[in-house]
């Protein structure tokens, strides 16, 4: 009687039976594996596989699923645990609709398990058209909220995964998106190690991340799909990443078309592999074979690439007993469940960012209210509910329909679209302006203007998705587009009351706005229904706590060039204007008092960490959540470092009159400076921490009208190097 293979046998680690699964395979299957659509090989069991999946808020692409806030949207909430849930609800749907169209047989594109998110970019400057697919501007939250997702994608399982995450685009890589085939992002040492690799180390080491996608763009010159620095020397040999590496879709033909670092497919695929790219997502890694062939490359370098992913489908348990797998009996039935569904609203709930509110124009009163315009292109647009790489709701809210439901037949309800979101009429045939007569008269015959603008997919997003005459999917500047600023000005001059809502997943240059209108909502892409949470926000029936978690700046020209990766006057780190709203800004229908920060010791050792604690109430009437944030400043550097940068959050809930305490830990590693060269010193000096409910700069502290709390502590002795 046949003894079974080593691949099947359950008591081996993964690396034993994939290596044996690897070794009964032909050369040709081997490379047939390392595409993204691989095929089926029968006579060893291995089903076909499509590796290509997206879950960047919701499970995408492959019909009904919940449809969570955009991952800007997402970052805006500053909270893990939230972060956490939405991802383990988002792993469990994949989880369920994975089994159901395996059972079906159907193993098309979008269905597997391997996850590609999240997208931890640094959102560097606000023209970058995929800037919403992440979790903004600061690495430090991104690498928080990141190692959470990946987290709760992957599952807490000691042995198998409840899917894969996918940490992308690596690295140093925000557009432009038009030039990205051919883009070569140069950038120095220090500001590699200090912005655009800690959110990438952070899920590697700490989160344990199973795959990593190599970015379009060249870093340095070296293209990053095929990239030794990156791929070999930083994120297997410094930071022992165990997982697979795949590439970005149909970059590796950009090696010799568009990047000319290599002169045919064959010594881009060798490239590639040599340099640590596992899987090809496109179809150029057949050209291996030749490559083998002309002793590009050799069979071990082959095996090591098909080892490595059939580990990750094994971690999956797609070769065990389902009964062994915990995850393989999810039912179909939790799909965009009434639970799963119910949490997506008050995740955009706390992703809402309230920017303005003059005179406590909100929230507004049902009750004393018979009338209500709602204007604008996005008040009933589906599209601005979604973002991109979305699934499709079986239940859509618009803004609009969030109202209604709000305030029932008791309130009459004009809506106009105003204009079109981005054109110059509505209607094809029409004059110019042609809904413009229609938004004033709704606007004159009612208590109150909701006006929803701004921007959606179709707008801002990646080269190909996008469909208007924006280049590559990048905002030209950061004006509202098309009629809406003068739409917005002749509704103003109505002099009706206007509340603003802005759905969009970037900042937006709304000084305008911030001159003339009482009231402003920043509700990014807020998932399928939305509407429900702008509108609970709306008529108060919970107080904000999202915060911004990119900058929102007063004009396009001060931005530096596009082109330029240097942090230079980027970012609130680096930028030597004021903010129009600051990154971590965002009002309550509250108010929160803070105490004096208290430390145990304020003159500390190099290599010990500090510890302090803050007492925090809400003043207020209102029960809410407070955003508190943490900024260390090193005051002493022998370098250019951030005027401060974020290293602390804690979401904490208070009822009027209650109050809690808030205790941080700074570790060495986070008090350390990047040098010049790269490294992580830390050297002796004073530093400085704020903790409060914004940034401690001016702006922040004029449009909240609070006081940021800070403390000194001294590091003495060093200067050590740390690990990076």
């Amino acid at each position: 009687m046949e003894t079974k293979p080593a691949y099947l046998d359950e008591s081996l680690s993964f690396e034993e039976r994939a290596k044996d699964l690897v070794s009964r395979m032909t050369l040709e299957e081997k490379v047939t594996q390392m595409l993204h659509s691989s095929p089926a090989i029968p006579r060893l069991g291995i089903p076909a596989y499509n590796w290509w999946n997206e879950a960047l808020h919701g499970v995408a692409r492959a019909g009904v699923a919940t449809v969570f806030p955009q991952a800007i949207g997402l970052a805006a909430t500053f909270d893990e645990d939230l972060i956490y849930k939405t991802a383990d609800i988002i792993s469990t749907e994949g989880r369920a609709k994975y089994h159901e169209s395996a059972r079906k047989g159907d193993r098309d594109i979008y269905k597997g398990l391997t996850f590609w998110s999240p997208n931890i970019n640094i959102f560097r400057d606000p023209r970058w058209g995929r800037g919403h697919e992440t979790y903004g501007e600061d690495p430090y939250l991104t690498a928080r909220l990141g190692v959470a997702f990946v987290k709760g994608i992957q599952g807490n399982d000691k042995k198998y995964l409840k899917a894969a995450a996918c940490a992308k685009h690596y690295a140093v890589h925000s557009g432009p998106e038009s030039e990205r085939h051919s883009f070569n992002a140069v950038v120095s040492k220090k500001d590699l190690r200090e912005t655009y690799l800690p959110a990438f180390r952070a899920l590697v080491k700490e989160a344990k991340v199973e795959a990593v996608m190599g970015a379009y763009n060249r870093t340095n010159g070296e293209p990053c799909c095929g990239s030794k620095t990156l791929l070999t020397d930083i994120l297997r040999n410094e930071w022992g990443f165990k997982g697979h590496v795949t590439s970005d879709c149909w970059a590796i033909k950009d090696f010799h078309e568009g990047h000319m670092v290599t002169k045919t497919a064959p010594e881009s695929v060798a490239m590639a592999l040599k340099n640590g790219c596992d899987l090809n997502c496109g179809n150029l890694f057949v050209n291996l074979l030749i490559a083998h062939k002309e002793g590009l490359v050799t069979e071990e370098e082959i095996d090591r690439a098909v080892t490595r992913l059939f580990v990750t489908r094994m971690k999956l348990g797609m070769f065990d007993d389902p009964k062994n797998v915990p995850y393989s009996d999810t039912p179909y039935e939790v799909v965009s469940c009434r639970e799963h569904s119910d949490f997506s609203v008050e995740v955009a709930k706390k992703s809402l960012v309230l920017l303005k509110n003059e005179g406590n124009l909100l929230p507004l009163d049902k009750k004393k209210l018979k009338s209500i315009a709602v204007i604008g292109p996005n008040a009933d647009s589906r599209e601005a509910l979604v973002g991109n790489y979305n699934g499709t709701p079986d239940n859509y809210v618009t803004v609009l329909d969030g109202i209604r439901k709000a305030v029932g037949d008791d309130v009459r309800i004009y809506y106009s679209e105003g204009c079109h979101l981005f054109r110059d009429r509505s209607q094809g045939l029409a004059a110019p302006r042609d809904r413009f007569a229609e938004a004033l008269a709704c606007a004159e015959r009612a208590d109150v203007v909701i006006m929803c603008l701004g921007l959606d997919a179709t707008l801002e997003g990646e080269e190909g998705d996008t469909s208007n005459e924006f280049p590559g999917g990048d905002k030209p500047d950061l004006n509202l587009p098309g009629l809406q600023q003068e739409l917005l000005e002749k509704v103003y001059a109505t002099g009706k009351p206007i509340v603003l809502v802005l759905l969009s997943g970037s900042a937006l240059a709304v000084t305008w706005a911030d001159e003339h209108i009482p009231a402003i909502i920043q509700a990014w892409y807020p998932g399928g229904r939305g509407g429900e949470a702008v509108a609970a926000l709306l008529f108060g029936e919970y107080s904000p706590s999202g915060r911004l978690p990119v900058t929102f700046y007063r004009t396009t020209e001060e931005l530096p060039d596009f082109r330029d990766y240097s942090m230079k006057n980027r970012t609130y780190r680096y930028m030597e204007n004021e903010a129009l709203y600051p990154f971590g800004y965002g009002l309550s229908y509250t108010k929160f008092e803070y105490s004096p920060i208290k430390a145990e010791k304020t003159v500390i050792n190099a290599g010990e960490e500090f510890t302090c604690s803050i007492r925090v109430k809400n003043i207020g009437s209102m029960a809410s959540e407070e955003t508190v944030q943490l900024y260390l400043k090193d005051v002493e550097a022998s370098v250019e470092v951030p005027k401060w940068s974020l290293n602390g959050i804690r979401k904490v809930f208070l009822e009027p009159g209650c109050e809690t305490e808030v205790t941080f830990t700074l570790t060495p590693r986070q008090m350390a400076l990047i040098d010049n060269e790269g490294r992580a010193i830390l050297e002796p000096g004073t530093f400085e921490v704020y903790i409060g409910g914004s940034q401690p700069d001016a702006r922040s502290i004029k449009l909240t009208g609070t006081q940021v709390q800070k403390i000194a502590f001294e590091v003495v002795g060093g200067p050590i190097e740390l690990e990076y």
